[in-house]
């Protein structure tokens, strides 16, 4: 076997679910976005880096079992639409850029089974996706589905204008490939950086540094 794939726990917990800059963000119920096949079983918990995450795990489930890991969908869900602040080259970059550095982290973890591969019986599947919210504008008034948030900061600066801040959320589950059973579900938002305002362009340096916490907790799980 490649590692201790207990470590798989940490993984989950700790990389896809974002660490972002803020700690106030828990996702809730009205944000989920039907990813996920079955949302009644999460409950609150913490990252391994101290992060707030909704979370199940399969009670009895025996992750030494696994060896592989197939990655069987990194991308948006729902599909984006760009708007005048999001570009659509900048979702591209965002979605590329997720898939690749996500991959490779489990890379160093699991031997990775290539998507159309046949699953062997110590597979895990992932199926991880951005997932669209609601936009929020002055007021905190929703008035667009895309798959980044941007929310008005809770601070008013000295202007008295309202800065704001981008929210990326993600949904994942690992699926036992022989079964064909869910073993763990976890949902989390992460921040990238403030915009000045609403004409400011979202770009993939806006949130890179939210994917990049992702392969920072793979790597120091133990």
């Amino acid at each position: 076997m490649k590692g201790s794939h207990i470590a798989v726990t940490g993984l989950l917990f700790s990389a896809l679910l974002l660490g972002g800059c803020a700690s106030d963000g828990m996702t809730q119920p009205e944000q989920y976005s039907g990813f996920l096949s079955d949302y009644s079983r999460l409950e609150p918990a913490k990252s391994a880096t101290g992060q707030p995450v909704m979370r199940w795990i399969r009670p009895g489930v025996t992750l030494d079992d696994y060896r592989y890991l197939q990655v069987r969908s990194i991308g948006f869900y729902p599909a984006p639409k760009p708007t005048e602040q999001i570009s659509s080259p900048a979702l591209a970059e965002l979605e590329a850029y997720s898939r690749q550095q996500i991959r490779a982290a489990f890379g160093r973890r699991f031997e990775l089974l290539e998507p159309g591969a046949q699953p062997r019986p110590d597979t895990l599947i992932l199926r991880a996706a951005i997932t669209g919210v609601d936009t929020k504008a002055e007021g905190l008034k929703p008035y667009e589905v895309i798959p980044i948030a941007l929310v008005v900061a809770a601070t008013t600066s000295a202007s008295g204008s309202r800065d704001r801040t981008t929210e990326l959320f993600i949904e994942a589950e690992l699926v036992d490939a022989a079964t064909g059973q869910t073993v763990f579900q976890v949902v989390r938002k992460g921040y990238g950086q403030e915009l000045e305002n609403r004409e400011e362009q979202v770009t993939l340096a806006t949130l890179k540094s939210v994917i990049d916490s992702i392969v920072q907790d793979i790597d120091r799980f133990k």
